[in-house]
């Protein structure tokens, strides 16, 4: 089984026949490259044209991110599932105004619910979250009365500012997000969410490397918006479910300090140490079982994000409605 490889450290990745290295100032080690799924790397991480010919020929995506630990772009290999159906259905699709409409709602409430159900966990010991779950699942109900794509973005973005607001009334004070701010993140709360979405979105985006479908033909976010759009809509998902756990556990298990961050208030990052410890958990949650409830066995928390892109391939060609996963764990 093929796994994520995440380089923390500034270098350089060099090629030496059929092996890649990576090389900084404390030495070089080979990588496993037949057993990497897509290679992470932070800071600033160069590559030879002798290794990315290599790591296409593998298809081995690598995404890069920032020193805000935003995600800034990924090396895309050549496709190898090409579909020519696929990608006219997809096509069709998003110039369709009604299906793109359905499909656009479909991600929206799954990212409404999935929201729901993070602060309804909180919410048998604060009853006074209860109101936050109650209007989640009121604008959840009104998405069918949406007819057009900003308005159901602007529904989610409302709804995604209170679920912030729920959170910070949990958080400690240290790690309250108040208002989202990204480039840069201004405090702990707002460094912790960009660095997991960004993980969340190139997950994802990995994971369409492997299916039929083509990751620049979104529904809810504009295909211009930015070059792999699909990966978007689908993150808005699986957020909840991933980048939002891994901050609970880690905040509310008192598992972070000052040494995980860097900079002042108004600017500010993970140190290597505390984006170390990030991903480390970040794999765990990824590697992590439950029963599924259509297919009656385990599956990882990483190919629930597969099966999620097959169900859309399934909506795509005229298979079963594409229905979005909303946890009931």
């Amino acid at each position: 089984m093929r796994v994520d490889y995440h380089i923390t450290q500034e270098g350089k990745l060099r090629r030496e026949g059929s092996t890649v290295y990576f090389v900084n100032q404390e030495g070089r080690r080979a990588l496993p490259v037949e057993k990497i799924r897509a290679i992470y790397g932070y800071k600033t991480l160069s590559l030879s044209a002798g290794v990315i010919g290599l790591l296409c020929k593998a298809g081995i995506p690598v995404h890069f991110f920032g020193w805000y630990g935003n995600y800034e772009g990924t090396l895309w290999p050549k496709e190898t599932l090409l579909s020519g159906e696929a990608v006219l259905r997809q096509a069709e699709h998003h110039l369709d105004p009604t299906k793109r409409l359905e499909l656009a709602r479909a991600f929206v409430r799954g990212s409404i619910l999935n929201l729901a159900r993070n602060v309804a966990y909180y919410a048998g010991e604060r009853p006074d979250l209860k109101r936050y779950v109650e209007a989640f699942h009121a604008e959840a109900e009104k998405l069918p009365g949406y007819d057009t794509i900003p308005q159901l973005m602007s529904a989610e973005g409302h709804v995604r500012d209170a679920y912030y607001e729920a959170l910070d009334s949990i958080f400690p004070e240290d790690f309250r997000i108040g208002s989202r701010e990204r480039r840069p993140p201004t405090n702990k709360g707002n460094v912790l969410v960009s660095f997991a979405n960004g993980l969340v979105y190139s997950t994802v985006l990995s994971e369409i490397y492997s299916t039929h479908l083509n990751p620049t033909i979104s529904y809810l976010h504009e295909p211009y918006e930015r070059r792999f759009s699909l990966a978007l809509d689908v993150a808005e998902i699986f957020k909840p479910i991933l980048a939002d756990r891994v901050i609970f556990k880690l905040v509310n298990k008192n598992m972070l300090d000052d040494g995980d961050f860097e900079g002042a208030l108004g600017d500010m990052s993970l140190t290597d140490k505390g984006r170390r410890l990030f991903l480390e958990n970040y794999q765990i949650r990824l590697g992590t079982t439950i029963k599924h409830k259509g297919l009656g066995r385990e599956v990882s928390y990483q190919r629930l994000i597969r099966l999620e892109l097959y169900k859309l391939e399934q909506h795509l060609v005229g298979g079963r409605r594409y229905r979005p996963l909303i946890m009931w764990w």
